[in-house]
């Protein structure tokens, strides 16, 4: 028996979210698919988490355990031959049974794009929030670095999340610009369901000047999903790195 740890990439806009569910097509059931295709057995994957349905990834981790006799090599080349075109195994790699894609998670990194200008960009548009308005980064600098530190983030989650605990360190948000394109990064050693595109969302309305950075305190003493505004969509977030 022999442990595989696998990095991958996916463009996440066909597929309902990371985790199987019947009658949708998930990553997680597609990987498992791949596997059994090449092994003639089933397969089970744990992945890291959970990305909701829409979002990419450049570095989202699994695991799987398997008898069969492959090289890393052989396993990246076996499961690219039959994942479909908008998922890839960047890298495959032997551990030991006390590696675990989702338990022995040290830091996840989240990059949400946006796109600010008065026009569309088609070849973003997979990829990108289009923000038509004006947007002042400085006061979503301001906001963001009132996200730092531990707090409680039952506002900016969603309200029907399963997670006991919803204190959580975060580290500084970056927030940069080349041109019209606009990158916030978030990192944390996990995130609660919707966070980080309730955190954009947020953000993106301070910047329009329809909140103001200086309310951050106050929404997440509140502990109230209705105070923190909306839900940034789903395909401007890619999962960037997790560290082990």
């Amino acid at each position: 028996m022999q442990r595989v740890k696998l990095t991958i990439g996916y463009d996440g806009g066909h597929y309902h979210g990371w985790q199987k569910q019947e009658n949708h097509r998930s990553l997680q059931g597609t990987l498992e698919a791949a596997l059994q295709k090449i092994t003639q057995n089933p397969t089970l994957v744990y992945g890291a988490g959970r990305t909701d349905a829409g979002v990419h990834a450049l570095g989202q981790v699994a695991h799987f355990d398997t008898e069969a006799d492959f090289s890393p090599a052989e396993w990246q080349r076996a499961l690219n031959a039959v994942l479909p075109e908008d998922m890839v195994i960047e890298a495959a790699v032997l551990t030991g049974e006390d590696f675990h894609a989702r338990f022995g998670a040290k830091m996840k990194t989240y990059r949400y794009q946006l796109f600010n200008a008065k026009y569309r960009a088609p070849l973003l548009r997979h990829a990108h929030w289009w923000v038509r308005s004006d947007l002042d980064l400085g006061e979503m600098r301001l906001a963001a670095k009132a996200f730092e530190g531990r707090h409680c983030f039952t506002s900016f989650c969603a309200a029907d999340t399963d997670a006991p605990d919803h204190d959580i360190y975060l580290e500084p948000i970056q927030i940069t610009q080349n041109g019209a394109e606009i990158d916030i990064t978030l990192q944390a050693q996990r995130f609660l369901r919707y966070m980080v595109r309730n955190i954009v969302g947020f953000l993106v309305e301070v910047g329009r000047g329809k909140r103001k950075a200086n309310e951050v305190a106050e929404i997440l003493s509140a502990e109230d999903r209705t105070k923190a505004g909306p839900t940034a969509p789903a395909h401007g977030l890619v999962l960037v790195q997790i560290v082990y």
